[in-house]
């Protein structure tokens, strides 16, 4: 048998392990009870494995009796701060949710392991499991690579693979593009200061509230007259603080403000450009402003090699038809974009939107209300595994060229 009718015997299993994480969702870099879900999950498995210092990670190695190259495949852990309102029977009531669908991430992830697992004699190369904290903030892949996850098998990694599923898409659709496929996340955090005063007697005072408008509208202006349509930025004011009464000026009013950009030139821009923007418009009023720009995210790019294989594989697993190349990059952002940087890799989307729900509105991933259909747990684990399988042997050295190479 292959791995898709393997990971269909294990199916009962990974659902019960996605539901049981689903109730119990964490947050940020310290999951100790996800955790140990993980850790109990893998117990018996021939694998070498390290838990992480700084962060509840694991990551698992297993070594193939034969040579090869090492691949890494990644799933994330960590839920976000949403009171639960799927209606689901297994859903959480802590005032947390894996409104991402992290939890599947987790289980589809377990599944690859005992896959491959199974196979430990006929692997030619390694597997590098990363079960990762904290990708919803403040970022679990930048410490994990700091604590060495790429020296974790003792060679270094030659590939990566990522499979996140999707709410919205079509039940088993397999989705990126080659390229940069998310775009990178930065947050632009102003405080504006004037000098505060009586509402009645304004040139008294040095209001900071008409800068702080006209900081937020010429943010918007700056975007489409400082950037190309072909390379896009988004700016987002989230939040606007000032005051405490209505008819006291207040001393200082703050912004904070997401920003999406999709190249490297277009992030050396804005983080120089858009505090200095900041900056003249709150002289122009006779204030100053303190402008703190930060990359959360890089932009993910998926190495388009790795993409071509990868739509090959998925394609000879499930066929040509649930596998689509989007023609256009995602404006939401992944901390996996750390591992690309370092590794060629791909990251892959998986339709996980279930028949009763309609696809006209259906809910986003991280509302509420979203659900996936775990029906797709042992597709993700076949498709981890194979991709696994199939990137060894496509990086594999052929011994006549390696000869050639020596001589």
């Amino acid at each position: 048998m292959g791995f898709v009718d393997d990971a269909a015997l294990m199916h009962d299993d990974l659902v019960a392990l996605r539901r049981r994480i689903h109730q119990h969702p964490e947050l940020g870099l310290h999951l100790p009870k996800t955790q140990a879900a993980v850790l109990a999950a893998l117990d018996g498995l021939p694998l070498e494995i390290t838990t992480g210092t700084g962060l509840s990670s694991v990551v698992a190695v297993l070594r193939g009796e034969l040579d090869g190259p090492t691949v890494l495949l990644r799933g994330d852990m960590d839920g976000l701060p949403v009171v639960e309102d799927s209606g689901e029977d297994f859903a959480s009531t802590t005032g947390t949710m894996h409104a991402c669908g992290h939890d599947l991430h987790v289980a589809g992830l377990v599944g690859a392991a005992r896959l491959l697992s199974a196979r430990k004699a006929e692997l030619a190369g390694n597997v590098v499991f990363m079960f990762q904290p904290a990708e919803e903030g403040p970022g679990g892949a930048l410490p994990m690579l700091e604590e060495g996850l790429l020296d974790a098998a003792g060679v270094p990694v030659d590939a990566a693979f990522g499979i996140h599923v999707s709410s919205m898409e079509d039940k088993g659709l397999f989705f990126t593009k080659p390229g940069t496929s998310m775009a990178g996340a930065n947050v632009m955090r102003v405080t504006v200061h004037g000098k505060g005063g009586h509402g009645s007697s304004p040139w008294t005072s040095v209001d900071p509230i008409p800068a702080a408008a006209e900081i937020v509208g010429a943010l918007q202006t700056y975007v489409t007259r400082r950037h190309s349509v072909f390379d896009p930025v988004v700016v987002t004011v989230g939040q606007l603080h000032a005051g405490t009464a209505f008819n006291v000026i207040p001393s200082t009013a703050e912004i904070a403000a997401s920003v999406r950009t999709l190249s490297r030139e277009s992030f050396d821009q804005v983080s120089v450009e858009l505090p200095a923007l900041v900056r003249n418009i709150a002289a122009a009023h006779g204030c100053t402003a303190d402008a703190d720009f930060q990359q959360l995210y890089p932009v993910t790019v998926n190495d388009p090699g790795m993409w071509d294989h990868a739509k090959e594989v998925l394609a000879g697993l499930y066929g040509a038809d649930r596998v689509v190349e989007r023609p256009d990059p995602l404006m939401g952002s992944e901390d996996f974009s750390y591992v690309l940087e370092r590794v060629p890799g791909c990251f892959v989307f998986l339709g996980a939107r279930p028949d009763d729900v309609p696809a006209e509105g259906a809910p986003w991933n991280h509302s509420a209300q979203v659900r996936f259909d775990d029906s797709v747990l042992g597709e993700q684990a076949a498709a981890l595994a194979e991709l696994a399988v199939t990137t060894m042997a496509k990086l594999a050295v052929p011994p006549a060229a390696e000869a050639v190479a020596v001589v």
